[in-house]
């Protein structure tokens, strides 16, 4: 029984041997292209010899689109599918395709007969334009308070992922594989100036960003922070202009009251002053000025007493007493 299998194991292994010598390694690849542009499909052969054989077979009918034997290119009836856009090298054999479109995707099979024979399969996978992204403002589900459900959308899209961003930082996503499918992503957002909000739509290849313009979408919000920024700008000017306004009028003020008390009329005339009145000068606690403040005394009248003064002799002051 043991040796049963052990013959049977190897001549499985050697049926395989031989399989792959004869036709090969079937290997597969997959190869990714955008729409609108052209892309080769390599056989990996160096140069054709000329009893060599190419055929080129597209689909899972596998179809007959191109083929190279001995040294002539016969294209069969591609013309039904790619038209005129089908190139086939002679050095080579690799099939070149222009101006792909996304029907052309599917599974490519190229058969190589050159002494021995081998195939190589390649998925072609062929990637749509990746459309702008539309942003539009949901205005059942917008409120009074600045806040919003905006919803971004592309259609006829294959293979690509819509994401909402708000700066750097991925707020949602959404992917799809089918063909020619439509995507929509809501996002709810709250109106603040600084906040930068974007749409993107990528697939493998590259990406595309809309930007999203807040003012557009909160006009009536953008149009209160306008008028707040206006008022905060003017509201200290004019503060700063009435203190001082206020501090020259107290300025002049105080000047005045020093020419009065030094003396002098405003027009620079002199003043009289009394001459009996004694002038004190104070000076007052305060941060504008300092005031003369003048203390009069009350005039008093100087009265003198005479008295009688006697002189005697002093032996005339003994007799007497």
């Amino acid at each position: 029984m043991l040796r049963n299998t052990i013959s049977k194991t190897t001549f499985l292994s050697l049926f395989l041997l031989v399989i792959k010598g004869v036709f090969g390694d079937d290997g597969f690849k997959s190869v990714l292209v955008m729409e609108g542009d052209s892309v080769t499909l390599h056989t990996d052969v160096t140069e054709i010899q000329i009893k060599d054989q190419i055929l080129w077979m597209f689909g899972p009918q596998e179809t007959r689109i191109a083929e190279i034997y001995k040294q002539n290119i016969d294209m069969f009836d591609s013309n039904e599918t790619f038209g005129d856009r089908l190139q086939l090298d002679r050095q080579t054999g690799s099939l070149t395709i222009r101006n792909i479109q996304i029907t052309n995707s599917g599974l490519y099979k190229v058969m190589i007969i050159s002494g021995e024979t081998s195939y190589k399969r390649l998925n072609l996978t062929v990637y749509a334009r990746l459309p702008i992204p539309v942003i539009i403002r949901d205005s059942s589900q917008c409120s009074s308070s600045c806040k919003c459900v905006l919803v971004c959308s592309v259609v006829n899209v294959t293979h690509v992922t819509l994401s909402w961003y708000k700066g750097n930082s991925l707020l949602s996503s959404i992917s799809v594989s089918d063909l020619n499918s439509s995507l929509s992503l809501p996002l709810e957002v709250e109106y603040q100036e600084n906040n930068i909000y974007s749409c993107v739509v990528s697939n493998s290849f590259t990406n595309l960003t809309k930007p999203l313009n807040i003012t557009e979408v909160f006009p009536t919000c953008s149009d209160a922070s306008s008028l707040y920024k206006l008022l905060s700008a003017i509201i200290p000017a004019v503060v700063l202009a009435v203190l001082a306004g206020v501090m020259y009028f107290l300025y002049r003020k105080c000047k005045k009251s020093e020419q009065k008390v030094n003396g002098f009329k405003p027009g620079g005339h002199a003043v009289e002053t009394d001459q009996t009145e004694e002038q004190e000068l104070h000076y007052a606690d305060t941060n504008f000025c300092r005031q003369y403040i003048q203390k009069k005394s009350a005039n008093e009248t100087e009265e003198t007493i005479y008295s009688s003064v006697i002189t005697r002799d002093p032996e005339q002051a003994n007799g007497s007493v």
